[in-house]
């Protein structure tokens, strides 16, 4: 009996250290994003960004999740640019025709994404935010402190409200 409480434990105890992963916790120095390859810009440097909010958004092309999320993204950018809020779209495959940086281009253009585009191919953006899931959505502060994550569709309000939020508060 002991032994099966044991492993009951072990077990609760091994899901909840699976989910209580950084992508989950808020108030941690958002990591740079890496890539060769950048759409729509030139490559940006976290620290250059110190002084603005940051959106970071995980997505791929194929992912209906992330194509429902998008024209709020879209809004939140053409809304708040001008506060000083910078969208940056970390475009990481799901599947392997995604991978190729011409049809990335093609739904950019095709979809009026006016936004950063890094191609994190390899996964090093994706595993350094030790990001799970497609879409995903991390707001940064003009410290560069992740404040806020948000896995999948739904919460815009929210979301919104606390881009309002960090838009106001002092750099």
């Amino acid at each position: 009996m002991k032994t099966l409480v044991g492993m009951a434990l072990f077990v609760m105890i091994s899901v909840l250290c699976f989910f209580a992963t950084p992508s989950f916790a808020n108030n941690l120095i958002a990591p740079e994003i890496i890539s060769p390859t950048w759409l729509n810009t030139e490559p940006i440097k976290m620290e250059d960004l110190r002084g603005k909010v940051v959106l970071v958004e995980f997505w791929t092309f194929g992912c209906w999740n992330c194509r429902n999320i998008e024209p709020y993204v879209k809004k939140w950018h053409q809304k708040y640019a001008k506060d000083g809020l910078v969208v940056i779209a970390v475009h990481s495959p799901e599947f392997s025709h995604e991978k190729e940086v011409d049809k990335v281009k093609a739904y950019v253009k095709k979809n009026h994404i006016p936004y950063a585009v890094p191609i994190d191919n390899d996964f090093r953006n994706w595993w350094e935010y030790r990001n799970r899931y497609w879409p995903t959505l991390y707001l940064i502060d003009k410290k560069g402190v992740i404040q806020y994550t948000r896995i999948g569709e739904g919460g815009y309000e929210q979301t919104e409200e606390t881009i309002m939020r960090l838009l106001a508060e002092s750099a």
